[in-house]
């Protein structure tokens, strides 16, 4: 840390402490926390005085071990309520918050129509409206939010502009960070949904064992999301994944089909899709001859995939996970038949929060001390 003075060498060292508590599976030790940090012992005691002054952290009773003659460990837990985040999903249709701890817990949630999605200055005030919803529906206060984090279609860039969305130009230019921070004043960060729906899986879906991942919607609504080497690959101006704009990938050809409105942010569109696939289970000819179609698409986008980013794991998300148990082997079977590499094929477990939950991870790995940590004082 050459070159920092005493101050920031503290902020930098009470952040890493604090990251250390927030992602522990429980409560932590002096020794665990130096451990971690590779602070010495006596700079993490100073620092956890300090925070447990702040209201940051508790400093639990002690309980003697097994086998240790000596005095109790001091532990401490991180009072992950004590600082909160919030999460913004914006389809063409509606608009989701939630927020959350600094565990990633989720505590309050709101939802609403869109107004006027063409219109991005309404829609971006109705999301901030919705951030103050779920703040009330989490029973917390505007002086706890530190960060958060938009997720939204189209090619955003690594500041947070929209530099393409298909179908319209009128989001283009739009800076989502800056916007919403003229809002609710707190730093903000925005990425594409697909793009934080393959980071929300690794953190807390099905691909925690993989490291390079596509998370893939397909159907009415189009889009991958790609981790390599457990790293969101955005590319140039956030334009990787962005495969609906590819005219030479076949991805419009079904959109308008009934079993394609499974990933359609209208809930009577997704119905109607629903109602298809339950006729397919049931037999029906019809249903399964557009069963059938919508597999061959996927299969066709993913055998691409397979050679191309040639991933470890694909997840299929966006709503193809409420029709997983017809989706899955008939894809399987099709990638299979066109040989492709042994890419695993998997359903996402978090539904449609997966880019609000990626959305929170974004937030907390863009953190840095002015948003995790008080000072300690000067010693």
């Amino acid at each position: 840390m050459s070159g920092m003075n005493q101050s920031a060498v503290r902020r930098v060292n009470t952040s890493v402490t604090l990251r250390a508590l927030a992602v522990s599976a429980g409560p932590m030790t002096l020794a665990a926390l130096a451990e971690h940090t590779g602070l010495s012992r006596r700079t993490i005691e100073l620092i956890m005085d300090s925070l447990v002054e702040a209201g940051w952290v508790t400093e639990l009773d002690r309980v003697p071990t097994s086998g240790n003659a000596g005095r109790p460990a001091r532990r401490y837990e991180l009072r992950a309520e004590h600082a909160l985040l919030a999460a913004v999903c914006i389809t063409t249709s509606d608009v989701s918050a939630v927020i959350a701890d600094v565990r990633g817990r989720i505590l309050g949630r709101a939802h609403r129509l869109l107004r006027a999605y063409q219109d991005p200055q309404v829609t971006l005030d109705d999301a901030a409206a919705l951030v103050l919803e779920a703040l009330d529906d989490a029973g917390g206060s505007a002086d706890r939010l530190r960060a958060g984090a938009v997720a939204s279609g189209g090619a955003i860039d690594d500041h947070g502009v929209v530099r393409r969305l298909v179908h319209t130009t009128r989001w283009e230019g739009v800076h989502l960070p800056g916007e919403l921070k003229r809002r609710i004043r707190m730093p903000w960060f925005a990425d594409n949904d697909t793009n934080l729906g393959a980071l929300a899986e690794r953190w807390r879906g099905v691909a925690g064992d993989h490291d390079n991942v596509v998370w893939a919607i397909l159907g009415n609504r189009t889009g991958l999301g790609i981790l390599i080497r457990g790293a969101v690959h955005r590319g140039l101006d956030g334009s990787a994944g962005e495969i609906v704009e590819a005219r030479s990938i076949p991805t419009g050809s079904i959109e308008n089909r009934p079993v394609a409105w499974l990933t359609s942010p209208e809930p009577a569109e997704r119905s109607v899709a629903l109602g298809r696939f339950a006729a397919a289970r049931a037999g029906d000819a019809t249903a399964l001859a557009e069963v059938g179609e919508f597999v061959e698409n996927i299969a066709s986008i993913l055998t691409t995939l397979s050679w191309t980013i040639a991933p470890s794991l694909i997840v299929l998300g966006g709503g193809l996970e409420d029709a997983a148990d017809v989706l899955l082997p008939r894809v399987r079977t099709a990638l299979r038949d066109a040989r492709t590499p042994a890419v695993e094929l998997r359903a996402t477990s978090l539904g449609r929060d997966a880019a609000l939950i990626g959305a929170v991870k974004l937030a907390l790995d863009r953190m840095d001390t002015e948003l995790f940590g008080p000072l300690t004082p000067s010693t």
